[in-house]
């Protein structure tokens, strides 16, 4: 069988790969490129839990062929923090318990960023549309909210704050 050339960047590190025409970003994401932060659960576009933010915008994975993403950036849920300096939003969800089996999370962390980027201070609604493509069998949803209500506030904080005195 073919392949094709493609060239992606994946949380700031460029990627060329050959990929099968028919595999999608999903599976060229978890078997090629090893991101295994992008969890695979319905392969329909129904649960979120491959969500990824395909240059700005949030995307699932499975319905896109990695193919049409050749030049394309591409951030998962590791990309947005390191483990020695996670991302507020990474930090409400733990401080807020919003992580359970862990499964969702990352797509729900995603969804959470795509919504803050371009609404620094959603409401209860807003928050809880940006999640409409992301199922969680665990929390019941409302530490997840509580999580980023806090990551907004503290996303706000850290802009409004006054820049750091040198001596």
């Amino acid at each position: 069988m073919r392949t094709v050339p493609i060239t992606i960047r994946l949380n700031g590190r460029i990627f060329s790969l050959e990929v099968f025409p028919e595999h999608s970003l999903l599976h060229v994401l978890r078997h090629q490129l090893h991101a295994h932060d992008v969890k695979n659960g319905c392969e329909r576009g129904d649960c979120g839990a491959c969500m990824v933010i395909m240059d700005g915008i949030l995307i699932n994975a499975c319905l896109v062929l990695a193919a049409q993403a050749d030049g394309c950036e591409i951030v998962t849920a590791k990309g947005i923090g390191t483990a020695d300096r996670l991302h507020p939003i990474q930090e409400a969800f733990i401080a807020h318990g919003a992580v359970q089996c862990g499964f969702c999370t990352p797509g729900m962390i995603l969804a959470a960023k795509a919504l803050l980027d371009r609404n620094p201070c959603p409401s209860d609604i807003e928050i809880r549309r940006a999640l409409a493509g992301n199922y969680c069998r665990c929390t019941g949803y409302l530490k997840i909210i509580e999580a980023i209500q806090s990551a907004s506030r503290a996303l706000l904080m850290k802009e409004t704050a006054p820049p750091a005195q040198t001596n």
